[in-house]
């Protein structure tokens, strides 16, 4: 079939959709976003090619829709009607946990009941968001022991004197905490999703009993029948739309969890967080001081090698004493080459403080020479010990199949060796990536180690990441994609879409379009923004932070329904709270101080009784957040919200850029701040009835030229400028 019916038939489907929607109003801008999904979808050869020697034919759009286009609508149905005419499916990827939920619980139930064509979609989540029965059933039972005479609390990844420093109330608190559990799954009161508890755990609660790659047996498992996570990918098979978000993305590449790309319809939503997230997965960390788990895991390995007659076990006791040694060198000669650095205190903090890590980055990304031995060394053991835990598993994974009546005792086995590897394949990587030199001209690894403290603990750490996430992206994602579209409100950067293209890895790709659909929002009308100038400047933080919050707050006065503060920094925040006059702290709700779910709840409800409602939040209150008509009339923008000085992979980045005699501000920091800058004035407008005014008193924004530049990437407000 050509490629005209199928966007042809793809777009009538999203009409029939609008036209059947009561009171849903045509705009212009969506349709113009559904017909560029339509032709992309249709133009992308997909599956296997009928001449192998072939390239296939790829299309890739790159969409901006401003806020009100609705780009949900306009991409989910021509892809859809797509999907169902070729015979494939479609994945959508998000950033959020609440565009996630908007699509499954919402959108696409929505579309399923409006589309001519049937379908089935899917949430799928990492594995680690699933209860493993088997791990959660063991500690459930809260023996002294298990099996083979290995502790049950071998489960747990803290270290063990961590675990011996918890006071006794709080183990039984947790052993109380896993029994409640199992019971809600015994009798149907929970479904076994971390994100379906009435309380969220925290990450070191959950971690034993979550459902992880490396410690579970699959199809040999003996409550494989009943394993929740497996029950959710049963539904991804059937499903022709799943909706998954980018660190599954990312992460499941290669590992057949989700649709094969080269197959499939691939949708990436917000878009503008990818670069991000690919630093983030492929970034590694190793511990170079707590080491108690090399001896644990090796005894473990030992033992249950020997129980399933593995050779290769052997080489086990000289390969973690090997690994424990050089990872202890490695920590003393850090501390040695930049103890100094370490102990001082990061930018914008007065003085070093114990409790939270600071940094010293390599210079260059070259390793010093004194260091690069202690960590090929730790390379070296560290990948001859998955050889032998690979080993082992391989073995286990055969005597569960020949003995199926001891499954149960062979997968407790298999878990708890798996509980700990990934720690090893942690310092494996890292020590690879530390060692990485980068060929000439060649963007190095961003290379950094911390210091903090944990309880009675001196931690020193090792890390390292790639710099260019569009390299990343360009080699292990766009490599396998046939057809994809992205979409954000916010894509350009001062109103180009330059800067996303690199850092998403698509600039220079023939196979990408680019289309900038603008809001149906009259902005000019709708909105002011004030830029209030200050005496003090801005990088002068103490003063201006000063004299900014006295402005603010003589603003604030005047607030009488709906109003949002974003802040850049928490000492910013701090002194607006503490500086507020008491007649005003009942009507201020401080990030952090409730649940997010509640402190808006509280925020709707004042607004609703008529009473003036100021919400402070920081950066992850400037996304995502929908609060339309009487519950923002005043967005308050504190100062312009420039990346922190202390990113080591963004210093990295920049130290590269200077030596290739580029200035990195221009290049990195003035686009990246653009689009941050215009998600955080896109909380103003919601609808095409709201009525706002966006404050800023950051002067750049009107006295300089890249605040120009800022500028001409925000919506066309009406400016008003007020002087110092």
């Amino acid at each position: 079939m050509s490629t005209q019916p199928w966007a042809g038939q793809a777009l009538q489907s999203f009409e029939a959709v609008v036209q059947s929607t009561a009171g849903f109003r045509v705009r212009e801008g969506q349709r113009r976003m559904a017909e560029q999904v339509a032709q992309t979808f249709a133009q992308a050869q997909l599956g296997k090619l009928e001449d192998e020697d072939s390239q296939p034919r790829r299309a890739i759009a790159v969409v901006q829709a401003g806020t009100g286009v609705g780009k949900s609508l306009a991409y989910s149905v021509p892809a859809i009607a797509m999907a169902l005419a070729r015979g494939t499916r479609v994945l959508i990827s998000t950033a959020t946990v609440a565009l996630q939920e908007q699509l499954v619980h919402k959108d696409l139930p929505a579309l399923a009941a409006r589309m001519e064509q049937p379908f089935q979609f899917a949430l799928a989540k990492g594995r680690g968001r699933y209860v493993c029965k088997l791990k959660l059933e063991r500690l459930a039972g809260g023996a002294a022991g298990g099996e083979d005479g290995v502790p049950d609390d071998d489960l747990f990844p803290e270290e063990a004197a961590a675990q011996r420093q918890r006071p006794r109330h709080d183990a039984e608190a947790r052993m109380r905490f896993y029994a409640s559990m199992a019971d809600a799954l015994a009798t149907g009161g929970w479904d076994g999703d971390r994100d379906t508890l009435d309380s969220p755990p925290e990450p070191e609660a959950w971690s034993p009993v979550a459902a992880e790659a490396s410690s579970c047996t699959g199809k040999h498992c003996p409550l494989f029948s009943q394993c929740t996570y497996y029950e959710r990918r049963k539904a991804l098979v059937a499903a022709q739309v799943i909706v998954a978000n980018h660190d599954l993305l990312l992460s499941s590449l290669g590992a057949r969890l989700l649709p094969e790309l080269d197959n499939c319809l691939l949708v990436i939503d917000e878009a503008h967080h990818l670069p991000a997230t690919a630093l983030q997965q492929f970034a590694c960390e190793a511990d170079l001081s707590r080491l108690t788990w090399i001896d644990k895991l090796a005894s473990r390995a030992l033992r249950i090698g020997q129980l399933v007659e593995v050779e290769e076990i052997a080489d086990i006791p000289n390969h973690a004493a090997r690994l424990r040694a050089a990872l202890q060198d490695a920590a003393r000669l850090v501390m040695d080459l930049y103890g100094e650095q370490l102990r001082a205190p990061l930018p914008g903090r007065r003085q070093f403080s114990a409790s939270m890590p600071t940094r010293a980055r390599v210079q260059g990304g070259v390793l010093p020479e004194a260091l690069a031995e202690p960590f090929s060394q730790a390379a070296h053991h560290a990948g001859g010990f998955l050889d032998a835990l690979r080993a082992i598993a391989k073995a286990l994974r055969g005597e569960m199949r020949d003995k199926p009546d001891e499954a149960r005792r062979l997968s407790q086995l298999y878990a708890q060796i798996g509980a700990l590897a990934p720690r090893l394949e942690g310092v494996h990587a890292a020590a690879q990536l530390l060692l990485q030199d980068a060929p000439d001209g060649a963007v190095p690894a961003a290379k950094w180690f911390t210091l903090e403290t944990d309880g009675d603990f001196i931690v020193v750490r090792a890390h390292a990441s790639p710099v260019l996430p569009g390299s990343t992206l360009q080699n292990h994602l766009w490599s396998a994609v046939r057809g994809a579209v992205l979409t954000s409100a916010t894509l350009t950067g001062c109103g180009q879409f330059d800067f996303f293209l690199r850092e998403a890895g698509l600039w220079g790709d023939d196979a990408v379009t680019t289309l900038a659909v603008p809001s149906p929002f009259d902005y000019a009308l709708q909105g002011t923004l004030v830029a209030t100038e200050t005496r003090a400047e801005p990088r002068d933080a103490q003063a201006f932070t000063a004299e900014m919050v006295d402005a603010l707050l003589s603003d604030l006065a005047l607030v009488e329904a709906g109003a949002l503060v974003l802040f850049t920094s928490r000492e910013q925040m701090r002194q607006a709270v503490d500086l507020l006059p008491t007649a005003m702290r009942g009507a201020v709700l401080v990030q952090n101080t409730l649940p997010r779910p509640q402190l808006l709840a509280r925020h709707r409800e004042r607004v609703a009784d008529g009473l003036p409602s100021i919400i402070f939040g920081m950066q992850s209150f400037g996304e995502g957040l929908d609060l339309p008509g009487r519950l923002c009339e005043s967005l308050f923008i504190t100062k312009l919200p420039f990346a922190p000085p202390d990113d080591p992979v963004g210093e990295a980045r920049a130290e590269w850029l200077r030596g290739a005699g580029r200035d990195p501000f221009s290049e990195l920091v003035v686009p990246a701040t653009a689009i941050r800058l215009a998600q955080w004035v896109g909380r103003a407008i919601r609808t095409e009835e709201d009525r706002a005014h966006v404050y800023c008193y950051d002067k750049r924004l009107v006295r300089t030229g890249y605040g120009q530049r800022l500028l001409a990437g925000l919506p066309p407000f009406a400016l008003q400028r007020r002087a110092a």
